[in-house]
């Protein structure tokens, strides 16, 4: 099944921890969401791309071990050394879910553009499938955000896929240069107006408009950012409800 709207879930959130703490990782409540979004929680399938960090083999066997013995089907797509799949548009469109893993955004989107990705991403995108991710996985999907994908310094980063005509802050409340960087970027008019997320929150877009601001506990919130004419800029909290799965 797939969403009845296009949808973007982009977010700060990630797997929980499972029985023995980080080392059994098991999908979050954010997964979850991700599912009914899609219109299948009995069964759904999830492809995890992992350009962000360079398709690493042993991060790619974590996603599977945390998906394993759950309602979950996942896949991945591998691009480097090579696609690991003959039939990457066939095989995205089949999906309930296509999650984003986090990393460099900059190199994220460069990977994704020579090897035709983004358009196919576009194409499941506008036929249901829903989009969504973490960090890099989130700003991938807007114009923009701050990105410490060329060093420790965060830098504006403007070359994200647009498809959502807003930049894009991650980590909002858990990095200290993530806030500031945002307001000076917004502020200079490097990056337009926008919105933020503290870890554990996620933004919910129907096409390209925000409908909804989610959390996998209570306390992380949603932000809207927009830059005045003097170009100061102001920070509001968004309503931001709390998810509640079982475990």
């Amino acid at each position: 099944m797939t969403a009845e709207n296009p949808t973007i879930l982009a977010t700060s959130a990630f797997f929980r921890p499972g029985r023995y703490g980080p080392l059994s990782l098991r999908p979050g409540a954010i997964h979850r969401f991700a599912a009914e979004l899609a219109g299948n929680t009995a069964a759904p399938k999830i492809c995890v791309l992992a350009q962000a960090t360079g398709d690493p083999e042993a991060r790619i066997g974590a996603f599977y071990s945390a998906f394993a013995g759950t309602e979950f089907t996942m896949s991945h797509l591998q691009l480097f050394p090579m696609p690991n799949v003959v039939d990457i548009r066939g095989h995205l469109l089949s999906q309930d879910i296509v999650w984003v893993d986090g990393g460099s955004v900059a190199n994220l989107c460069a990977v994704w553009r020579v090897h035709g990705v983004d358009e196919i991403l576009h194409e499941a995108w506008q036929a249901g499938v829903v989009m969504s991710g973490v960090s890099a996985g989130s700003i991938c999907w807007h114009r923009g955000g701050s990105t410490d994908s060329y060093g420790l310094e965060l830098r504006g980063f403007t070359g994200g896929l647009g498809w959502l005509p807003y930049s894009n802050g991650v980590h909002y409340d858990a990095e200290v240069q993530r806030r500031p960087k945002m307001h000076e970027l917004i502020g200079e008019g490097t990056l337009g107006d926008g919105y933020a997320t503290d870890d554990g929150a996620g933004l919910v877009y129907r096409g390209t408009e925000l409908v909804e601001v989610v959390a996998d506990r209570p306390g992380p919130l949603g932000y809207e950012l927009t830059r005045a004419a003097d170009g100061t800029v102001t920070e509001t909290p968004l309503p931001t409800r709390v998810l509640r799965y079982d475990a």
